[in-house]
């Protein structure tokens, strides 16, 4: 962001600050890129290191995530565009359905006084038009003309893997003609038909694609997740070669190149480039040294603490126990947490952590669904009923299996 505020030649010059978060699974590492790229409302793709393959190999290649991001960008900003031409697109369908409701004149004598016949026409008009926004109509059926269908994107396995080809024409469209298809429907479903083609018909779809290149090339962040998984270990050979070419064939995207997608050539000098990887069995320094030095920015994430679980369970806006008490809300059941509960489950979550696999904050999803599955198996014959879960419940309720080790490896 301060980038983009300095003056152009010096703006180009500079480039991004790649980051490596290095931590388990499960403390945050996704959603701190996610909730960052939200933030400034920056075009954001996440990926797995391990689904890309070296040249020469079936699989997706690297520049597949540049196209994605420009995927995600191009929606983004249609969805922006659309927002802002609402009004026109609602004032053009009401027209548009009040020329299918009024009555025509065709095939008649025509009136002797055409002023006074106008007059009866905006009269009948205006009506129309009170009952339409009233909502009277809404099950009235009308005869709608509309585009055909286009063709889908279809995948094909080119010379460099698995990637989308655009087939969005249509035959009568190539030998010069105009592909409409007739539809009745209620006038409900009617609105949101023609909603759709007066939108898309408002959205100029080479200014959209324009726009959404310099946001990917201003303000792209691609999450690259899973990089331990393509470090070579301790100079073996064998399949961890596969493995460095994946790295080198990353490179020239990280450190600035040229990919053409279907919106357009997209640069990729100034994309942000966020990775991460629990690093158990390799070291960040087991990449290519190339690769390392793309990265200057490490941060290391602790495992979280029994204080952490309490705040991801209770602060968040859509937070776990405000997510259950909804969900139970729905059958008419009143679901309360203590504070000495939710102190309890936090602790058992980071014990758990402790003694078998770290997931980090997945751990509270198990061990929630275990405590309230009686609850939530009963919750339509409990109707009207309060539930208090305390401390002592939360026992009750995982009292066997927290002390036997290898139920706890599989239920928790």
């Amino acid at each position: 962001m301060r980038r983009r505020r300095l003056p152009g030649e010096l703006r180009d010059e500079i480039s991004p600050k790649n980051i490596v978060m290095i931590g388990p699974t499960g403390v945050g590492k996704t959603e701190i890129a996610r909730r960052l790229a939200k933030l400034c409302s920056a075009p954001f793709l996440k990926v797995e290191a391990t689904k890309y393959t070296e040249v020469g190999y079936v699989g997706r290649d690297v520049e597949s995530m540049i196209r994605d991001l420009t995927s995600v960008a191009v929606a983004m900003v249609k969805a922006e565009q659309q927002a802002g031409v609402q009004e026109e697109a609602e004032r053009r369908v009401e027209d548009h359905l009040l020329e299918l409701l009024l009555p025509s004149n065709s095939g008649g004598a025509p009136p002797r006084d055409p002023s006074a016949a106008e007059a009866v026409g905006n009269s009948t008009a205006d009506k129309l038009r009170d009952k339409l926004r009233a909502g009277e109509l809404e099950d009235r059926p009308v005869e709608v003309t509309l585009s055909a269908q286009q063709m889908p994107n279809v995948s094909i396995l080119s010379g460099q893997g698995v990637e989308e080809m655009d087939l969005n024409f249509n035959l009568p469209n190539l030998l010069g003609g105009k592909s409409t298809k007739k539809k009745k429907a209620s006038i409900k479903r009617a609105r949101q038909l023609l909603m759709n083609e007066e939108i898309d018909r408002l959205v100029d779809m080479d200014r959209v694609s324009e726009m959404a290149i310099e946001r990917v090339q201003e303000m792209g962040i691609v999450f690259l997740d899973e990089l331990d998984k393509i470090a070579s270990r301790g100079g073996r050979n064998g399949v961890d070669v596969s493995r460095e070419g994946v790295q080198r064939d990353i490179l020239p995207i990280i450190e600035g190149g040229k990919v053409t997608t279907r919106h357009g050539v997209v640069d990729t000098t100034h994309i942000l480039f966020i990775a991460a990887g629990a690093f158990h069995m390799s070291k960040p320094s087991d990449l290519i040294p190339e690769l390392q030095g793309r990265f200057p920015i490490r941060v290391e994430l602790q495992q979280l603490s029994r204080e952490d679980f309490e705040r991801i369970l209770t602060q968040p806006e859509n937070a776990l126990i405000k997510q259950y008490t909804a969900l139970l809300g729905t059958e008419g059941v009143e679901l309360d947490f203590t504070p000495d509960a939710i102190a309890r489950i936090s602790e058992v979550a980071c014990e758990v952590n402790s003694n078998t696999e770290n997931i980090g904050a997945r751990r509270l999803h198990t061990i929630l669904e275990h405590i309230l599955e009686e609850v939530s198996f009963h919750a339509s014959d409990a109707k009207g009923q309060q539930i208090t879960v305390t401390a002592q419940y939360v026992d009750e309720r995982l009292a066997g299996i927290i002390e036997d080790r290898d139920l706890t490896r599989f239920i928790l």
